[in-house]
C-alpha cells in the first residue's frame, strides 16, 4: 500500500498540476511544490526526468498503485501487438475502480478502490470486491442496491466538475454502467496533459 491516501493532492504540488481536476486541491491556493524547498526555481529537468515526472504523474492518478504493480501493466502492455503507449492507457482504464470513478459512482479515485474493496458493486450480477478486475467490454457494472443511497454516491453523481467518457453508458437512474469499447489516449478525459510515450520510454530505459 502507498501512502498517497494520506497525502493524495501533495503530488498535485510536487507536480505543479491539478492531476485530477479538483476544486478541493491544493494547487489552487498555492502553485508551489510542498515542503520548505518547495517555493524556489527550479531548473530545466533532463530526459529521465521529463519521463520519470510522466511515469509518477500516470501512476498517481490512478490512486494507490504501487511500482510493482505499475510496472506489471506496462509488461502486459508491451507484450501486446500495437502501441505499447495506447495499450498502457486501455490497460489502466479498464481497471474496475476506474471504471467505477469514471461513471461517477464515486467523487474521486480513492474513494473508487475503497468503494470497490467494500464490495458494493457487482460486474455482470456478480459482486466482485477487487479493485484492479480487468473489466471486458460489454460488461455491466452495477452499485449494489443497499449502496444506491450512500451519501458519497449521490454526492458523486451531483458533481459537475467532470463528464462521463463516451466509452461508457451509464444510467444515474438504475446505477448501471456498461463498457463499451477500450479507449485510447484521446478518448480519456485527464484533466492534464498526460504522456504514456515517455512512460514507455522510461521503462525501456530502466
Amino acid at each position: 500500500m502507498t501512502k498517497r491516501t494520506a497525502a493524495k493532492y501533495k503530488i498535485d504540488r510536487r507536480m505543479g498540476e491539478n492531476i485530477w481536476g479538483r476544486a478541493k486541491s491544493p494547487l489552487n491556493k498555492r502553485e508551489y511544490g510542498p515542503g520548505q524547498h518547495g517555493q524556489r526555481r527550479k531548473g530545466k529537468l533532463s530526459d529521465f526526468g521529463t519521463q520519470l515526472r510522466a511515469k509518477q504523474k500516470l501512476k498517481g492518478y490512478y490512486g494507490d498503485l504501487t511500482e510493482k504493480q505499475f510496472r506489471k501493466i506496462y509488461a502486459e502492455a508491451e507484450r501486446v501487438k500495437g502501441d505499447t503507449s495506447e495499450m498502457l492507457i486501455g490497460l489502466l482504464e479498464r481497471r474496475l475502480d476506474a471504471v467505477v470513478y469514471r461513471a461517477k459512482f464515486v467523487p474521486t479515485v480513492f474513494a473508487a478502490r475503497q468503494f470497490v474493496n467494500h464490495g458494493h458493486v457487482t460486474v455482470n450480477g456478480q459482486r466482485v470486491n477487487i479493485a484492479s478486475y480487468r473489466v471486458k467490454e460489454g460488461d455491466v457494472i452495477e452499485v449494489r442496491q443497499r449502496s444506491k443511497q450512500l451519501a458519497i454516491v449521490l454526492e458523486a453523481v451531483a458533481l459537475t466538475e467532470r463528464e462521463v467518457p463516451d466509452y461508457l453508458e451509464v444510467d444515474h437512474s438504475k446505477m448501471t454502467v456498461k463498457f463499451v469499447r477500450t479507449p485510447s489516449l484521446s478518448d480519456v478525459p485527464y484533466p492534464v496533459v498526460m504522456e504514456p510515450n515517455l512512460v514507455v520510454e522510461y521503462y525501456a530505459k530502466n
